[in-house]
């Protein structure tokens, strides 16, 4: 992502300049912005205080460090729910190869008793 050639408190300052009664598009000349740039600011830092900004900046960082957290989680989540279900699964066959033996034909103690 692009740095920004202002930081949050310039930005700040920047939208105070037309609270204080300048011309919008005075402000943009002044500070050599577009007025598309100032009206994302003003959506994004509108009504704040610097230390308003600070919170939000902090509250950004701990977001993505919190998604980037539940992705790790979800995909290890994801992993051994498959490891488990193929292990299941292994076992279920293994399981009936021994109730069916190695001809794949069921057999069982009643057909043994019936032969004798």
């Amino acid at each position: 992502m692009k740095k920004s050639r202002f930081t949050e408190s310039q930005i700040i300052a920047v939208l105070k300049e037309t609270d204080a009664g300048m011309k919008v598009e005075e402000v943009c000349r002044k500070h050599g912005i577009s007025s598309a740039t100032y009206y994302n600011w003003k959506a994004k830092y509108g009504g704040m205080e610097a230390s308003d900004v600070k919170r939000l900046k902090e509250l950004e960082e701990e977001n993505a460090k919190l998604k980037k957290m539940y992705a790790d989680v979800s995909l290890e989540n994801h992993a051994i729910k498959e490891l488990s279900q193929k292990r299941v699964g292994d076992s279920a066959e293994a399981k009936l190869r021994q109730h069916t033996g190695s001809s794949g034909y069921k057999y069982s103690k009643s057909v043994q008793v019936c032969r004798y």
